[in-house]
């Protein structure tokens, strides 16, 4: 077995305005760093629309749509820009998500990697934002359950803000266990332990700011964990945020590229036992490019590692 590595240039498509932190240079470094690890690598198809359906109505992909500029830029809200090329980008995320599970769930690799953009994990039902147009992880969560059949599916997220997206898209889905960690305060403003899923199903792990990989290991240890364990589902998706990183501009935990490292082999030795080393990673935050780069090529190498 192996691990895919599964993206399309599409992705580069998306274009915000210069000084955004979310920008092309993100995915280039990314795969930069990618080029000489030994993976399979798929093209991403797009997202069709049945598949943005399991978790967005169709108003909400009519609003992108009309909101596509002809040139330039266009703004829906303070953080979250369009470019003429947005829409398949974000289709492509959304889609390389979805191939993902297909490819895991069937047998063609152990586990997956999705270096994609625009990110996913605070679209809300109708509500871009974030930076992000479309739940992908939230939509490769419902296409493991409702297209594959799955009983129990485990979403982790470790990007250093609250994937309030996700947790919007699968808050009344009992077959989906969600487990976030991320800086609290920080934007968006949500992510209690109070915030539990209309099925007690979310797990949120606040961490303070200026905390480091010890306090990180530490909550995962004796939270994480144990509820993982607990709920043994059958494939594990991992929002895959790596602005919890001290050098990240956007934030102030402090965890070292060792840190996303222990933390990637964790969950894969974890997944290795429950749900025989299914994995499927996305790509969400980080925006120091040399941090985001060495973060992410570690968290691969923990997946290679395991798909062996």
């Amino acid at each position: 077995m192996t691990t895919a590595l599964i993206t399309h240039a599409d992705c580069l498509g998306h274009v915000t305005p210069p000084g955004h932190p979310e920008r092309v240079a993100r995915l280039d470094h990314v795969l930069h760093a990618m080029a000489a690890l030994d993976l399979l690598r798929i093209a991403a198809p797009r997202a069709g629309d049945a598949d943005l359906l399991r978790c967005h109505p169709q108003a909400h992909l009519d609003r992108i749509r009309a909101a596509l500029p002809a040139g330039g830029a266009a703004q829906l809200d303070a953080d979250t820009w369009l470019s003429p090329g947005s829409e398949e980008a974000a289709r492509r995320a959304a889609g390389a998500a979805v191939r993902a599970v297909d490819a895991v769930l069937g047998g063609e690799v152990r586990n997956a990697f999705c270096a994609t953009r625009p990110p996913g994990h605070h679209a809300e039902q109708e509500t871009p934002m974030g930076f992000c147009l479309f739940g992908n992880v939230a939509i490769a969560a419902r296409h493991a359950l409702d297209h594959h059949g799955l009983e129990r599916v485990a979403v982790v997220d470790f990007d250093v803000h609250h994937g309030n997206g996700t947790q919007a898209l699968l808050w009344d889905e009992p077959r989906a266990l969600l487990v976030t960690s991320q800086q609290m305060p920080l934007w968006p403003g949500s992510g209690a332990p109070s915030e539990r899923g209309a099925h007690g199903q979310i797990l949120n792990v606040p961490l303070a700011p200026r905390s480091g990989g010890a306090e990180m290991r530490a909550a995962y240890e004796t939270l994480v964990f144990p509820r993982l364990d607990a709920f043994a589902p059958e494939l594990l998706l991992i929002s895959a945020g790596f602005d919890a990183h001290q050098d990240d501009p956007l934030a102030e935990l402090a965890w070292s590229t060792e840190d996303f490292r222990w933390l990637s082999r964790e969950l894969c030795r974890r997944a290795e036992t429950l749900c025989g080393g299914r994995v499927v990673s996305v790509l969400e935050g980080g925006y120091d490019l040399e941090a985001l780069a060495a973060s992410a090529r570690a968290h691969v190498e923990e997946l290679i590692e395991a798909g062996k």
